[in-house]
């Protein structure tokens, strides 16, 4: 229940960062966010099929959680130089 409401969080903390960023026209920054979104929620998601016994979607959902943590720090490296 503790690990709900932790992603719960996260995942809401992230998204108004975001939102934020959209608001004040910072594209960069909002897709930063936007992708940790994406790969916090995809996370979450590999780990409630796994305990489903939904294996192969749960594979899939690490794969996609990988990809988006990857894309995130590529995004910030191009923020950032």
């Amino acid at each position: 229940m503790k690990r709900n409401w932790i992603f719960g969080l996260l995942i809401t903390a992230v998204s108004i960062t975001s939102l934020v960023f959209i608001i004040l026209g910072n594209l960069n920054m909002a897709v930063l966010f936007m992708t940790a979104i994406f790969a916090l929620s995809n996370g979450y998601r590999a780990i409630s099929f796994k305990e489903k016994g939904f294996i192969r979607e749960a594979k899939w959902m690490r794969a996609m959680a990988i990809v988006f943590a990857v894309l995130f720090f590529v995004v910030l490296g191009l923020i950032l130089f």
